[in-house]
């Protein structure tokens, strides 16, 4: 045992083991024997003792639908950082928006004892845990969840202000599929601001995203560019009288504008696209892609704290809704309307 070795007591070893603030007032040398012989001789502390001393196992569950490019790559760099840097350990777990694993995984997370659980993207209405949650993206009005959602209707009116500042008139929508959360609040959002901009939404210009072909039950990455690809073929097979798309995110309007290329028309000349999210090859896409930037890794960073906050103090109360804010990325995609669709 290191204490005996060192000939010190058990407790002076583990408060600087443990980097205990009681440590502070331990001998700067004491302390440097300590650890000095820890490393020597390749100890380890002993990680259940400890977690039953805290009441705690310093692990909390990460439930995501997928673990794609995109959403979950911005949010999981924010809550790696916090979690990491309060000596946390996750477990991620992808249950595919299939119900019988959206309510399976908490029960096996808990059953190893996970002191709280993060849901990205995820809705809480089924989850049942005796632990803190704090839901990103998901708009879950339960009890004991802590929800970390974006501005929807800052976001559409900063992209369609956009758009119709630049002349656009004849807007297409491409929403996201049924099962994702915020595809119904950003569609509200979509509806009231096109009422204030007095932009007319023509039926025939609101496609949507399959929600199989969402799942990798479909036979490819449900975040793939063919998710916005197929839609956009269907609606121009059909019409092709609109100058803008506003897409559900960054990887649809990135399959949107090779389904125009293919078509034969050009990004901005012929048509403007706006994605949404910001992710890590949109600056890099040609044409580069304007955007609506979700703060995807302050929200995974604020959604750890928060998550970390509620596990330290869980009889203190906490808001139901911590609401971030957006900002508009002007890139290459988006141009002038052509002269005569401006009036």
């Amino acid at each position: 045992m290191l204490a005996e070795h060192l000939g010190l007591s058990q407790t002076t070893v583990s408060l600087v083991l443990n980097d205990s603030p009681s440590a502070k007032s331990i001998p700067q040398e004491t302390r440097n024997r300590v650890t000095e012989a820890a490393e020597r001789l390749n100890y380890r502390p002993n990680y259940f003792a400890r977690s039953l001393r805290q009441s705690r196992s310093m692990s909390v569950g990460v439930l995501a639908p997928d673990l794609s490019e995109g959403y979950f790559t911005r949010v999981m760099s924010g809550v790696v950082q916090e979690l990491t840097d309060a000596h946390y350990f996750y477990f991620t777990a992808c249950h595919d928006w299939k119900r019988e694993l959206i309510e399976k995984y908490p029960r096996m997370l808990v059953e190893r004892a996970v002191d709280g659980f993060l849901l990205l993207n995820t809705p809480a209405d089924h989850i049942a845990v005796p632990v803190p949650v704090v839901a990103l993206s998901a708009h879950s009005a339960v009890e004991n969840v802590t929800n970390i959602v974006l501005d929807h209707h800052l976001a559409v009116q900063q992209a369609l202000s956009h758009l119709h500042a630049l002349g656009h008139r004849r807007v297409a929508i491409m929403r996201g599929p049924r099962a994702i959360p915020d595809s119904e609040f950003r569609w509200e959002s979509i509806q009231r601001v096109a009422h204030e901009l007095d932009l007319k939404l023509d039926p025939a210009h609101v496609i949507r995203i399959d929600s199989a072909a969402w799942s990798m039950k479909a036979g490819y990455h449900p975040m793939a560019p063919e998710i916005g690809y197929k839609p956009m073929k269907t609606l121009l097979e059909k019409t092709r009288d609109f100058t803008a798309i506003f897409c559900f995110n960054d990887i649809a309007a990135i399959g949107a504008i090779r389904a125009l290329k293919d078509a034969g028309l050009s990004v901005p000349g012929d048509v403007s696209v706006v994605g949404f999210d910001d992710i890590l090859s949109a600056a890099y896409y040609s044409p580069s892609l304007t955007t609506v930037r979700q703060p995807l890794g302050e929200m995974g960073k604020r959604g750890a704290q928060m998550l970390l906050q509620r596990i330290a103090n869980k009889d203190k109360d906490y808001p139901n809704e911590i609401v971030m804010a957006p900002e508009l990325v002007v890139r290459e995609s988006t141009g002038p309307a052509p002269a005569k669709d401006k009036r």
